[in-house]
């Protein structure tokens, strides 16, 4: 009988490319201004592209798929510019706010990755993402809790602590339904990633469905605000 050689990890190629995404985002977060805004269009761009990759495979017709990439534009353009407005606002309020949403997401996605590993049990929706469990739920909003009070407690303590807890839950929730809603459109393509662009990865989509979906929620509960201020 042949031996079957073991699969190579690839661990490693996917902290190299980990540790190129941390340093490019970190700095053009640090510096904000231009470079941020540079950073976010750039990403919001290559989102679209793959958004439109996955739309051309499973939305026939020209007409649909121009619905669907406009749905595209608006859902990606809205975060994006969420995103933008928030680091380069002059306020520190605001930079506040998007680091806890940043290392909440963070949070939510480690949380969910352990937890759902260490006791596994009943999936949410195995025929769009088969390894969403419930527990890797809790775990999510556990860790974006964790995040949120983290990163208030440098400004706040634990001043408001129940609506802490509160948004870290409703930024979890959030977080994953942007991952089940890219999961599903990638089931409905027939393919594993959005693309192969990030070695280890997958693509842009596949890194920002959580923080996409949390930002639109963000700038749309932002506009609901101001118009109701006008």
């Amino acid at each position: 009988m042949t031996a079957v050689a073991p699969k190579k990890s690839d661990l490693p190629t996917r902290a190299a490319s980990a540790a190129a995404m941390i340093a490019v985002a970190g700095g053009a977060l640090w510096l904000g201004g231009w470079f941020w805004t540079a950073f976010v269009v750039a990403v919001a761009a290559g989102v679209l592209w793959e958004w439109w990759g996955l739309v051309t495979k499973f939305v026939p017709g020209l007409p649909l798929r121009a619905a669907w990439m406009l749905g595209g534009v608006i859902y990606i353009g809205f975060g994006a510019l969420s995103l933008t407005l928030l680091r380069n606002a002059p306020v520190p309020e605001a930079h506040l706010m998007l680091l806890a949403v940043i290392v909440g997401v963070i949070g939510t996605d480690v949380g969910a990755y352990f937890t759902g590993r260490a006791f596994g049990g009943p999936k949410i929706a195995p025929k769009i993402s088969p390894s969403k469990t419930w527990s890797g739920l809790a775990g999510g909003m556990l860790g974006a809790i964790l995040a949120l009070v983290f990163v208030t407690y440098l400004s706040d303590g634990f001043d408001d602590l129940g609506w802490k807890m509160l948004a870290g839950m409703a930024l979890a929730l959030i977080a994953q339904s942007g991952d089940f809603f890219e999961s599903w459109m990638k089931r409905r393509a027939g393919v594993k990633d959005s693309s192969q662009l990030i070695p280890g990865h997958g693509g842009l989509f596949d890194r920002a469905d959580g923080m996409l979906a949390v930002m639109f929620v963000i700038g749309l509960l932002a506009s609901f605000n101001f118009a109701a201020r006008g």
